[in-house]
């Protein structure tokens, strides 16, 4: 990967400080963690974890099959909180391994709880605490999004919403809607999201555009708020809306791996990102699922730059534009603009790139 005034090897572009709005805990496990607590939990699946892996992962040679990556998120792992915190605390210990310097990590309490009908509340108590101790372990800065999923009805949605805002864990900073958006499109959610709106206590992130037409972005901007959007990839159709984007600096959450798994654009060399990125809009790499991807967020910034000709500068940029589309203060975004700039130059230094 020839980059300017050096060679960008997989090497350093691992050790590159990476910032990521887009990654759902319940698709970034650590294996050995999942294995063991798989069998120790009585799951029937295979000792060798070579063979595990072929029955967690999707096959990094396969075609696009989007269900058989949904049939990849499983919820009965679980069999106490203590549970969820150990698979926790391991996932984030391996952030590191990717470089990661700011992290805003998705997940959603009814995955958690839904096999064994744990408490929601002491559910989420439990990830961010020890997401939080994990991420100190590893010098990492790191916020939460709660996911919800669209075949929850709206009502439900609201009393989780209302249980977690309670809550007051300060560390939670935005509300994420994910799952099927075909059969639940935006207008169905209006309700949940124009309350998330008013209490102002969180900002929202939409999945939209990942496997529906630009207008499905337009709604979720125009109905239920959305400060970023997860995916987008249908933004590449709409001039009006790109021009949107960019005036409004709404941030697009983009995976280029993801997005080949499912199906959503199978080309990754001509995914959206890099004509999108050229054109003004404020794009994001991110790795969405590694775990279930059996890959990292290190290949899917290989492939930016493989793909799009990507080189250090627009790295840097990609990034800056995640942070300022974090859901964190002003203040807070200012202080860890500096260290981050402070990272890249030690990174530029130590790689001489």
């Amino acid at each position: 990967m020839n980059q300017g005034n050096g060679l960008l090897t997989r090497e350093s572009l691992r050790a590159f400080p990476k910032i990521e709005l887009h990654r759902h805990l319940e698709g970034t496990f650590s294996l050995p963690t999942l294995h063991r607590m798989a069998l120790r939990n009585g799951l029937s699946f295979p000792e060798n974890i070579e063979e595990f892996r072929t029955h967690v992962q999707f096959p990094k040679d396969s075609d696009p099959d989007f269900l058989k990556f949904l049939s990849l998120f499983k919820n009965d792992w679980y069999r106490s909180l203590d549970d969820v915190a150990e698979i926790t605390a391991a996932s984030v210990r391996d952030f590191a391994n990717d470089g990661l310097f700011y992290i805003e990590l998705r997940f959603s309490p009814e995955h958690f709880a839904y096999h064994n009908g744990f408490d929601r509340a002491e559910v989420t108590r439990t990830v961010v605490a020890a997401a939080d101790s994990a991420a100190r372990e590893q010098g990492l800065e790191i916020r939460y999004l709660i996911t919800f999923n669209r075949k929850q009805e709206e009502s439900e949605m609201i009393k989780l919403y209302e249980l977690i805002r309670d809550l007051g864990l300060s560390r939670i900073v935005g509300i994420d809607l994910a799952g099927d958006e075909t059969s639940y499109p935006p207008q169905l959610f209006v309700r949940l999201f124009s309350l998330i709106a008013a209490d102002g206590a969180f900002r929202s992130t939409i999945h939209a555009g990942e496997i529906t037409p630009a207008k499905q972005i337009w709604d979720a901007i125009d109905l239920l708020h959305a400060s970023r959007i997860g995916h987008g990839v249908a933004a590449i159709h709409d001039p009006d809306l790109q021009k949107l984007l960019s005036e409004r600096e709404i941030v697009l959450e983009q995976c280029i791996t993801s997005n080949f798994q499912t199906g959503s654009w199978t080309d990754e060399s001509s995914h959206p990102m890099g004509k999108l990125h050229s054109l003004g809009v404020p794009v994001t790499i991110n790795s969405d699922d590694p775990f279930i991807q059996d890959t990292d967020l290190t290949e899917d910034y290989a492939k930016a730059i493989r793909h799009f000709g990507f080189n250090v500068d627009d790295l840097v940029t990609l990034n800056l534009r995640a942070l300022l589309g974090a859901f964190i203060s002003n203040g807070e975004k200012q202080n860890l603009q500096k260290r981050y700039l402070a990272k890249v130059a030690e990174f530029r230094s130590n790689y001489g790139v």
